[in-house]
Formats: structure tokens, C-alpha cells, sequence
């Protein structure tokens, strides 16, 4: 079983600090909405986030929608040999259903996203296919249970995709760290919760990418 957890993930409601600006305040009442049950969006915030701390790493639903994507819909989850979780940028965790199908339009996933956010589960009745807890990372880990814990980020020792795959295959329980926002090292209160950080390639690749390469690599150790 192959543990993907994305961190530091780019998916918050826009914060209090920024409620008032135009740019908020314009999107919200075209949509309806308070200005605080909105997603934060690089693409329609841009001039508001720029004073907001750590800035860069915030902002993009969108990361983490490519990657569910790709990851649900894999050949791996299909054979119920994947879980998948994420941590916000904001310490929440998420843990995603095997079953659940995200919506391939990025508007419907949003608005999942914000219903998330809100309301702790999506759906809200029923079985949820997205449970939302107020636990830090480390707790997170704790609960998943790993024989191993391993981070690709392109600040780590450099290896191949092939030879991860090949230390994952042995391993009982492992778990993947991938980082779902836009740019930057992960930061030093993730890190210290792997055994071990690698690079797969010379530059930084996006997090969807990443995903996907894994994933295959992985696939091919249980189906040589």
C-alpha cells in the first residue's frame, strides 16, 4: 500500500486580513457568497495576497486538484493499493475516500473545496468522500502508521524515480510527502518528520507531475 500525502497544501478560505479588499470583496458578491467562505485564488486575489505571509506558497486550489486528480483516477487506486491525505498550509488535515472521484471542472472543485472547508466533510449528509480534522501533520503521520517515510522535493539528495519506487515496493506501509503549492522548499517542521528526502530530477518539477511519475514507477514494482 502506497501512502501519498501532499503538504504545506495551497487550499485555505481567504483570510481575515484581506476580507476588505476589492478584489475579495467583487468576487464574493458575484458569486453570492461572504467574502470568508471563498477560496483563496492566486488568479482572482493576486494584488491583495501580496502583503499576506508566506505568499507564495498560497493561493493554488488548483495544484491540488491536478494532483487528486490524477491520483484517484490511476490504475493504483483502482486496485485499492493507494491512500491518499493533504495537509493544508494552515494545519488541517484532509483524509480522501478511495472511491472519491474529484470533478474534473476546476470551478465544481472549488466550490467542493470551500464546502470542505466549511463544513468539515463533502459531501455534508451521507458518507463523506472528504473528511476535514483540525490535526497538525505530525498527528497525521502518527495515524497512517508508516514503515517508512520518505519526501521528494528538489532541495533533497538526488536519486531516480525507479529506485524510490524499488525502496517503497519493500516497505510494509510507506508514505510520500509531496509538496502541493507553487514553489519553495519544504519547510524545516515537515522535513523533520521523514526519514529521508530525494530529488528526481535536476530542476523542480511540478507537484502533479511528480504524482503521476510515482505512481506509474510504483505500479510497475507490483506488476513487473
Amino acid at each position: 500500500m502506497l501512502n501519498l500525502l501532499f503538504t504545506e497544501t495551497s487550499l485555505e478560505l481567504v483570510p481575515g486580513e484581506i476580507l476588505l479588499h476589492p478584489s475579495v470583496r467583487r468576487n464574493a458578491k458575484r458569486r453570492n457568497k461572504r467574502p470568508d467562505e471563498t477560496l483563496l485564488d492566486r488568479s482572482l486575489h493576486h494584488y491583495a495576497m501580496d502583503k499576506l505571509r508566506d505568499s507564495e506558497k498560497r493561493g493554488r486550489p488548483d495544484i491540488i486538484h491536478f494532483c487528486l486528480l490524477l491520483a484517484m483516477g490511476s490504475p493504483l487506486n483502482r486496485m485499492d493499493k493507494l491512500r491518499v491525505s493533504f495537509n493544508t498550509i494552515n494545519g488541517f488535515s484532509v483524509y480522501v475516500d478511495p472511491s472519491a472521484r474529484p470533478p474534473r471542472d476546476c470551478i465544481r472543485f472549488n466550490n467542493l473545496m470551500e464546502q470542505l472547508l466549511i463544513h468539515g466533510a463533502v459531501p455534508i449528509e451521507g458518507e463523506p468522500l472528504m473528511r476535514l480534522n483540525s490535526e497538525s501533520l505530525g498527528k497525521q503521520v502518527q495515524r497512517l502508521k508508516p514503515s517508512r517515510v520518505i519526501a521528494l522535493s528538489s532541495h533533497g539528495d538526488q536519486s531516480s524515480l525507479e529506485e524510490i519506487a524499488n525502496m517503497l515496493a519493500i516497505e510494509s506501509n510507506p508514505v510520500v510527502f509531496i509538496g502541493a503549492y507553487p514553489t519553495g522548499p519544504m519547510s524545516p517542521k515537515v522535513l523533520e518528520l521523514v526519514d529521508e528526502v530525494y530529488s528526481v530530477y535536476p530542476e523542480s518539477l511540478e507537484a502533479w507531475t511528480v504524482t503521476s511519475r510515482i505512481i506509474y514507477e510504483y505500479e510497475k514494482q507490483l506488476n513487473p
